[in-house]
């Protein structure tokens, strides 16, 4: 794989993890019972992803925002967008266990104060997303670290074509070696090459 396709990997996989992650954050994690007096029925509501774990869209924004860094900047800069990357992907995976493990039961309370029991049904395929989002985020952002100083910059391609051009156009000076290699194939023609008029304008 050369540098060119392990950039474009790397800057798709911060893409699909950003958008994993909005996509997982715009969801309903949790459907949240609190229990009320009798006879009054208990109240339930939904738990969404940006709820229950702020961090996961804000870490997708961050990733779908590296992408774009990975192709402006250039040599150690690449790195620390990586590491960049990699943060934010540690911070989705951590916010997705968490949430599978029971760290939404205090979230679920916050949400309804002053009841006291009150249960959190986790639907936990938002937050496996959530995980998935954070492992494509890891690890696209530590191969952007190992690997992103070998990587071409943006537009580099199209930068030495256009200074061969300039330097193409731009006219040689005439040395010795050229006039006597001009008036020999002067004579060779038969015309004298002390002669300051062209041979087309000789009668």
């Amino acid at each position: 794989m050369n540098g060119r396709r392990e950039l474009t990997a790397a800057v798709v996989g911060s893409v699909l993890a950003g958008a994993l992650a909005l996509s997982a954050g715009g969801q309903a994690w949790a459907t949240v019972t609190a229990q009320r007096e009798a006879p009054l029925p208990p109240v339930t509501g939904l738990l969404t992803g940006a709820d229950a774990a702020p961090l996961v869209p804000a870490a997708g924004l961050v990733l779908l925002a590296a992408a774009v860094a990975l192709l402006a900047v250039r040599g150690p800069g690449r790195a620390v967008v990586g590491l960049l990357m990699a943060v934010a992907g540690g911070v989705l995976a951590w916010s997705g266990v968490r949430a599978l493990t029971g760290g939404l039961d205090d979230v679920a309370a916050q949400e309804f104060p002053g009841r006291t029991a009150v249960t959190a049904e986790i639907s936990a395929a938002w937050p496996i997303l959530a995980v998935l989002a954070g492992v494509l985020g890891i690890a696209a952002g530590l191969f952007a670290v190992l690997r992103g100083r070998t990587w071409p910059a943006m537009g580099r391609r199209y930068e030495r074509p256009g200074t061969e051009r300039v330097q193409a156009a731009a006219p040689r000076p005439e040395t010795d070696d050229d006039r006597a290699q001009a008036a020999w194939k002067a004579l060779d023609r038969g015309e004298d090459p002390t002669d300051p008029a062209p041979a087309a304008d000789r009668p």
